[in-house]
């Protein structure tokens, strides 16, 4: 019998290919976006002291999405994230993937926070 292997688990091998080579710092901290099938949330993270700065997600009850998992959420979640971010000063991101494909959910909050004044 053949074993399939999921698709979760080649995305995470591709995140960790990734990881190897993006590295968020203090001047320029990673914006990580992780999907699920119901919602999509995004982080910016400091890697040299592991620290999570802000972060949004379709669940955030100042957004109140009906539905979390349609690009038009993950526009509003993009927006959110960025203005989070400049609320803290930080204006140069890394945007990091999480292995999904760019396109879709994971491209339209990339374009949003570019819209709302992320540079990356």
């Amino acid at each position: 019998m053949i074993n399939k292997v999921s698709k979760n688990a080649s995305r995470e091998k591709r995140h960790l290919r990734i990881r190897q080579t993006l590295k968020g710092t203090a001047e320029k901290p990673r914006l990580s976006v992780f999907r699920s099938n119901s919602q999509i949330y995004a982080q910016i993270i400091d890697d040299v002291t592991g620290k999570t700065l802000c972060s949004a997600s379709s669940l955030d009850k100042e957004l109140k999405l009906a539905n979390g998992s349609n690009v038009a959420a993950a526009t509003e979640v993009g927006t959110l994230v960025a203005k989070r971010a400049l609320a803290l000063k930080i204006e140069t991101v890394v945007f990091d993937r999480g292995g999904y494909l760019f396109h879709g959910r994971v491209k339209a909050l990339a374009d949003a926070a570019r819209a709302a004044g992320l540079k990356f």
